[in-house]
């Protein structure tokens, strides 16, 4: 595991992305052990995708199905109202009346649903209008978009895992550590180990009588990593989601976040080639305490919030 002082990371960062992301290559996580839409349709032919927009009419806990009643899909369908089957997570935050956009699946037997998002116009205007102020203050930041030690936290708008919207002005007045992960990621010394070590500090903060903290990890892979996805990532683990959110949004305010914080991630022949990083804010919302790779020191960070 690469680890890097923030300063030397920063510097690296603004010479050049493409470079350092070479030097990183041994960092790969395999995109997937679950195949993703394209993989499936060539290994399933028969399977076919739409995009879905409706209503949740029913949420049915024991059948493990939504009833939604959603608008035309073109060559498919009209209008109608349908029972589809989902994944747990999903079930899991699904309300009747909300709205919904997913991709209806027809596979044989039947239909289900898959990467279901919130769709509401307050939500969904919330979250637009984060994005395009994040993406304009990172092109006005230009080559010093990168955040170092002592500046503040950048604005945000991002969906938990239970399909609310989140801002990071919600946090103010709070210590917050975050980093970004990915759900799939299969390498147990990178994602799965940085999961691990927030859990730690969570329960350690906790013994310690640090009562302000708020834990954030933002997704790597928004296009996969939906709200119902990241709900089932953390009930699996047994996460404590009181003070410990999993963020998901649209992939152009998660790309400025990742240029924002120094964190590199690209796809390429199948493999999610990523960098990691847990940073610590303060109360006042300015980075306190950065660390690169996920092999840092759990007692180090609670040492800085009780200190703080």
């Amino acid at each position: 595991m690469v680890q890097q002082r923030h300063g030397n990371l920063g510097r690296a960062l603004r010479g050049g992305w493409w470079a350092l992301l070479a030097i990183l290559g041994c960092l790969a996580c395999a995109r997937s052990e679950k195949p993703d839409a394209a993989t499936k349709a060539a290994a399933n032919p028969e399977e076919k995708r739409y995009p879905l927009q409706g209503e949740v009419i029913a949420v049915n806990r024991d059948r493990k199905t939504l009833t939604v009643s959603h608008e035309a899909i073109a060559g498919l369908m009209p209008a109608m109202t349908m029972e589809f089957r989902v994944a747990d997570g999903d079930l899991a935050i699904a309300k009747a009346g909300e709205r919904i956009r997913a991709e209806l699946v027809r596979s044989n037997p039947g239909f289900r649903l898959e990467r279901i998002w919130p769709d509401d116009r307050v939500s969904a205007t919330s979250i637009s209008a984060a994005a395009n102020a994040l993406r304009q203050d990172t092109i006005t930041r230009g080559r010093a978009a990168y955040r170092e030690v002592g500046e503040s936290l950048p604005d945000f708008a991002l969906y938990d895992q239970d399909g609310q919207v989140v801002r990071a002005g919600r946090f103010r007045g709070r210590q917050i550590m975050f980093n970004f992960i990915y759900s799939r990621c299969p390498v147990a010394t990178m994602c799965p180990a940085a999961t691990l070590r927030m859990m730690a500090v969570q329960k350690k903060a906790r013994e310690a009588g640090v009562r302000n903290l708020e834990l954030i990890s933002i997704t790597l892979d928004p296009a996969y990593d939906t709200p119902g996805v990241l709900k089932e990532y953390a009930v699996g683990r047994g996460i404590d989601t009181g003070n410990f959110s999993f963020l998901t949004g649209p992939e152009p305010a998660i790309r400025d976040l990742l240029t924002q914080f120094g964190v590199i991630a690209e796809f390429s022949d199948g493999l999610l080639k990523h960098t990691l990083a847990t940073l610590l804010v303060n109360e006042q919302g300015r980075i306190i305490h950065r660390a690169d790779g996920s092999e840092w020191s759990v007692d180090e960070f609670v040492d800085k919030m009780r200190k703080n």
